[in-house]
């Protein structure tokens, strides 16, 4: 009796599939895997994903698996998945932004296996999708990606232009403002590209820029300003800034195995030197605006 109910209930889901299917043009089908626990999940995933003629998700809870049909000519699996993340729930391309996780019921609060895995494989949803799956930002979303990206870029050069200086106390107190500046980034204010960067190098930036910020020693700064601006380089690259940006490199740094950092200005001032070799190195790319 069991499994006569099963197979209806799956006949049922066929026959709603296509259904969905016939309404919609240029229509695909494609299985992903979703993380959640209960039926309040399931609520949920599916409001998040369906546009009506558009995209229509059914999600099981038991297997975690859910089926995206969606008419190709107005939206992808992408933009479904996205929205999805957005709202609270990862999948194994994007995740949730861990404040909108953290704000589910506790009965909805699965195991986040997709985010324990390679940070460099996860693609993060990024963007506000609208009810018609634009893919271009609004210009009031752009502004506040950029706002929030020039500070920590701004507080960036602020750290590279003290240790410049040579004065660890200074390069102390613009790193603590740094990490804030970080730490108030909102993740889901970010356009695509960049929200898949960013998820990539935030831990590490983050532990960098706290590590600087918790000694006035300027030779471990100079240390571990190596691999911060590294990280930096990556961000800026997609995320750009409002003027060109030189990436600079020094083949004296880093116990000689050379180093870089992003500068303002194409003129070269050392912050792994100082004054000691205030020239030393050259401009390898520019960044343009």
């Amino acid at each position: 009796m069991y499994s006569i109910k099963k197979i209806l209930m799956a006949i049922t889901l066929l026959l709603s599939a296509a259904a969905v299917t016939a309404q919609m043009k240029n229509s695909k089908t494609n299985s992903v895997k979703i993380y959640g626990n209960c039926g309040m999940c399931e609520t949920k995933i599916e409001k998040a994903g369906n546009i009506k003629n558009v995209a229509s998700v059914d999600w099981n809870k038991d297997t975690k698996m859910a089926t995206l049909t969606y008419d190709s000519s107005k939206t992808s699996e992408d933009e479904i998945l996205k929205r999805i993340a957005l709202a609270g729930y990862d999948s194994e391309k994007f995740l949730a932004p861990d404040s909108v996780y953290d704000q589910l019921h506790g009965c909805c609060q699965y195991d986040r296996e997709a985010k324990t895995t390679t940070v460099a494989d996860a693609k993060v949803a990024a963007s506000t999708m609208d009810h018609h799956a634009n893919h271009s930002a609004s210009s009031k979303e752009v502004a506040v990606e950029n706002d929030q990206l020039k500070v920590v870029f701004d507080n960036y050069f602020s750290l590279k232009d003290a240790l410049v200086k040579t004065e660890g106390p200074t390069a102390s107190a613009k790193s603590k403002e740094l990490l804030v500046s970080l730490n108030t980034v909102e993740m889901d204010k970010l356009a695509m590209d960049v929200h898949m960067v960013w998820m990539k190098v935030m831990k590490d930036l983050k532990a960098d820029a706290k590590s600087i910020a918790d000694t006035q020693d300027i030779k471990k700064q100079r240390v571990l300003f190596v691999s911060l601006s590294k990280n930096i380089y990556d961000l800026i690259k997609v995320a750009k800034y409002e003027t060109a940006v030189f990436y600079q490199f020094c083949p004296m740094a880093n116990g000689g195995k050379g180093a870089n950092w992003l500068s303002k200005e194409n003129a070269v001032k050392n912050p792994y030197y100082g004054s000691q070799m205030m020239t030393c190195g050259k401009t390898v790319e520019t960044i343009g605006k």
